[in-house]
């Protein structure tokens, strides 16, 4: 088979530019595989043709329409094309306007008696219907179907410019240029549950022939896609083969040197978790552990001093973190701590170009680097290691199922820490990770304070932004979190560059300020961090970007505006990087007016509490299971595919073919062969440097 890896930015594309680039990488899209993986959230069925004259309010239409007449209505700055068209079909003479906002060069594209396919959702309104969302291609000559109809479309999510024929378009691109992609599960297993093909898969996710096609589709890739979830769960029971450079059980002396230099005493709950995670590093078989606490409960530090017990014992460690910003930020840390031990440490990321890239693999290959610090640049094939031994995967939760273990295949089955901030409501953590160690930090370092949470309408704001100003005037500092970067007129939400100006030149005009969000560059990000380090920065203007990670003691208020908008995990994390010292720390949850009820009911729980746990437990019966895992909000698990409450049984019957194969013939589902692969890891492109496997 033809092979080669799926890895080629998404720029690699003919018509994707950095602005769509930004787009795709909202939805987590970055390389070619990715965009493979981004599953639809629905189907649009255009294969049927539906008249006009057979439309109930709401109904869409799917039909060959003649333009009868063109006007318009409006003012005569803002004036809007309207066009009436008929059916022209042997249902009925049915008739409809279309109301094309902003398109009014539709009146030369449209003309009278021209004839169109057209597609949209009808409503009635002023006693005729109505669409001003619709879709129209010229009727082909030799009577074909042209374009996107006659077809069942992929309905994707969508980010800021990109739209459906966008995402489409560089779909099919992509499926162009690849001939076929790697099976992921034994044989026999596919023809068990009458699984498609992973080819076959792929593209009838994307490019179905009918619905059944694409509900087969989205069953054998949630079957894959838990298969090697409740695989990973089940790792324990696979030897790691490297019991001969474990110490004896107890503390090593470089954990007790580290230990007794810290200023301060460990929690209760971080002495618990180390000794459950240290006793596990001495077994001969392989660890598989979740870490959880909430935000600023100390899980860095207990990672950091399990993994000197690796390294005293010959092996090396591998640190990955979801963001180039917390990767760098946990070397900073890393190096103040760990260094002054004789501990070598290297940071790998993919702005680690040249020379530098080319020594530090060296090193890495040879044994001279310790603990290797990262993001999903330690993914790559280039990326060897001597010994590597124990995998510190931190926020878990934004790897995707396959992503977080497939560093395993660089080691011989090492021993895996995931880290995670959202804590893991019970519930679901019986449910799919049954037989994964858990670790929970509940305590919170002493002389830390609740944070005071305010939930403030729109006519309460001048209130709040006294209220910062008076944490300015005392020293203090704080971030301003906004959903959107800039104002393109698409909504009506306050974006971080509107804002910014009106903040520093109107609400605190001479105070220090920046501007963050992941258009800027890494560097210049790295840059204003600092500086708000520093405290030569009294605020930051910022979107989501500083979710996770950014550690700043000095920082006590959190304004989250659109906060109605946020997820409970994402407001909970926000939250989390004010009150981080002695300091009392505040947030204030901006919203607007009219609310629904799983919003109302979200912020709520946060004014209320400040125990992840809690949040967790409330999120899940807010939104439900398969919501918390899916794909419309990152939460505990990234699944693409799998629902956990739709695809419980299907858990179930894979949970037992898993202890079937382990107990009956555990080497042929070895960790080697089972490494957590994305779906489209493998693929033949059609050109001349793939090279045979």
């Amino acid at each position: 088979m033809y092979v080669r890896q799926l890895t080629d930015p998404i720029t690699s594309l003919k018509g994707v530019g950095k602005h769509s680039a930004d787009s795709y990488e909202n939805l987590g899209v970055r390389t070619l595989g990715e965009l493979l993986l981004l599953a639809p959230r629905t189907y649009e069925d255009r294969s049927i043709l539906v008249p006009l004259a057979r439309l109930e309010d709401g109904e869409f239409a799917n039909t060959v329409v003649e333009v009868v007449s063109h006007g318009y209505f409006g003012g005569t700055r803002k004036r809007t094309l309207k066009v009436i068209v008929k059916d022209i079909s042997d249902a009925g003479d049915g008739r409809a306007a279309l109301l094309c906002f902003g398109r009014n060069f539709l009146e030369r594209v449209l003309r009278i008696g021209s004839r169109f396919y057209l597609y949209g959702q009808f409503q009635r309104n002023f006693h005729e219907l109505q669409s001003s969302q619709f879709d129209m291609l010229p009727l082909q000559s030799d009577g074909s179907m042209p374009g996107d109809f006659g077809k069942l479309l992929a309905i994707y999510p969508l980010s800021g410019g990109l739209s459906q024929r966008i995402i489409r378009r560089d779909v099919a691109a992509t499926l162009a240029r690849t001939d076929r992609f790697a099976e992921e599960l034994p044989a026999e297993l596919v023809e068990k549950y009458r699984l498609l093909p992973i080819n076959a898969a792929v593209r009838a996710l994307h490019q179905p022939n009918s619905l059944d096609d694409a509900l087969d589709a989205q069953r054998t890739l949630a079957f894959i896609e838990l298969f090697y979830l409740l695989l990973m769960t089940r790792r324990k029971n696979t030897s790691s083969g490297s019991a001969a450079l474990r110490k004896s059980p107890g503390m090593s002396d470089l954990q007790k040197k580290f230990i007794s230099l810290l200023p301060f005493t460990l929690t209760k709950d971080q002495r618990t978790v180390l000794d459950e995670i240290c006793a596990e590093l001495i077994d001969a078989n392989s660890m598989n552990r979740l870490l959880q606490g909430d935000v600023g409960s100390g899980k860095t530090l207990v990672a950091w001093i399990s993994a000197l017990q690796v390294i005293e014992g010959g092996g090396q460690v591998a640190f990955m973190a979801p963001t180039e910003l917390l990767a760098r930020q946990h070397a900073e840390k890393a190096a103040e701590w760990l260094e002054p031990l004789g501990i070598r440490l290297a940071f790998l990321t993919g702005s680690v170009v040249g020379k530098s890239r080319k020594l530090l693999l060296e090193a890495l290959s040879s044994g001279h680097i310790d603990i290797i610090i990262g993001t999903h640049a330690l993914f790559s094939p280039e990326v060897t290691f001597s010994k590597l031994r124990y995998i510190i995967i931190d926020e878990q939760h934004r790897f995707g199922v396959v992503q977080r273990v497939s560093l395993l295949q660089k080691g011989r089955a090492p021993d895996v820490l995931m880290m995670t901030a959202t804590p893991i409501p019970r519930t679901l953590a019986l449910t799919v990770f049954g037989d994964l160690n858990i670790s929970t930090i509940r305590t919170m370092p002493e002389g830390r304070l609740p944070v005071t949470t305010y939930l403030v309408a729109n006519e309460s704001r001048e209130r709040m932004y006294a209220a910062v100003g008076v944490e300015f005037s005392r020293g203090h500092q704080a971030y301003f979190v906004y959903p959107r970067i800039d104002d393109r007129g698409e909504s009506s939400l306050r974006d971080v560059e509107t804002m910014f100006q009106l903040l520093t030149t109107t609400m605190y005009p001479g105070v220090p300020a920046a501007l963050i969000h992941s258009r800027l560059p890494e560097d210049e990000k790295v840059s204003i961090l600092t500086r708000f380090r520093k405290k030569e920065l009294s605020y930051l203007v910022s979107t989501s970007v500083v979710e996770v990670g950014i550690d700043i003691p000095n920082a006590t208020c959190m304004v989250i505006e659109h906060a109605e908008r946020f997820g409970l995990s994402a407001l909970h994390q926000l939250r989390g990087r004010v009150g981080r010292s002695d300091l009392q720390s505040y947030c204030f949850l901006v919203y607007e007016r009219e609310l629904g009820d799983d919003a109302r009911k979200r912020l709520m729980v946060m004014k209320e509490s400040n125990d992840g746990f809690h949040i967790a437990e409330q999120d899940l019966l807010i939104r439900g299971p398969g919501e918390v895992a899916g794909t419309r909000q990152s939460g505990f698990l990234k699944l693409r595919f799998a629902n956990l409450t739709d695809n419980f049984e299907m858990i179930e019957l894979i949970r037992d073919e898993i202890d079937t194969i382990l107990r009956n013939d555990p080497g042929l589902v070895s960790i080697e062969y089972a490494m957590v692969r994305d779906v489209l890891i493998n693929a033949a492109p059609f050109d001349d440097k793939a090279v045979e496997n």
